[in-house]
């Protein structure tokens, strides 16, 4: 969901382009689960086949979520909002994602060895890494951490975060601050405009 952020100059997407895209999958690779073998000689390659249209689906999946969260933290923030525009169309397409290509799990137990879990996947390793990030996503929206999803309300933030602390605020350690120093900033204003005060 955070693949849009904000700064000063305006919100970005950090997966516009199919380089981008691949370059985001490729940071984010070692956390999927189940990972599969497939997946991983895809985003090793120089240039993995169809990335152009993966990007274009990761996009979807984003801007899918994006919208499911709004809707679960009743997010109010106008800059944080998704292009898809309605909560049915959201879930059409996190389940779309979800079913692009299957990702099923063997048993490798060779003679004299120990069992090993290998993860399989369809013949389209690019639709099966987000078709592994969906997964991961309706885990999200249907266990614990739905109720600890937070859109952070600072002005110009767009960004999601799971709280797992009962005292964090922010989406990160850089917008915390940046909250403080505006607190600061107006108090201080405030003394000095209201000396009675």
């Amino acid at each position: 969901m955070n693949t849009i952020w904000a700064d000063r100059e305006g919100v970005h997407d950090a997966i516009a382009d199919p380089d981008q895209a691949v370059a985001w999958l490729r940071a984010v690779g070692p956390r999927l689960t189940p990972s599969a073998p497939a997946v991983g000689a895809w985003l090793d390659a120089e240039r993995p086949a169809g990335a152009g249209e993966t990007a274009a689906r990761l996009r979807d999946l984003r801007n899918a979520l994006r919208r499911l969260a709004a809707e679960a933290t009743e997010d109010p923030r106008p800059d944080a909002q998704s292009a898809i525009a309605t909560r049915d169309a959201a879930l059409a397409a996190l389940n779309e994602a979800c079913s692009a290509t299957p990702v099923w799990t063997t048993l490798h137990w060779p003679s004299g060895g120990d069992p090993t879990r290998i993860v399989r996947t369809g013949d389209l390793a690019g639709q099966a890494v987000v078709a592994m990030l969906a997964g991961q996503a309706v885990d999200v929206f249907t266990g614990d951490m739905r109720a600890q999803l937070r859109g952070y309300l600072a002005p110009g933030c767009v960004l999601y975060f799971v709280k797992q602390h009962p005292r964090r605020e922010w989406c990160s350690a850089g917008c915390g601050n940046r909250a403080r120093v505006a607190r600061h900033y107006q108090r201080h204003r405030a003394t000095r405009t209201n000396p009675e005060s």
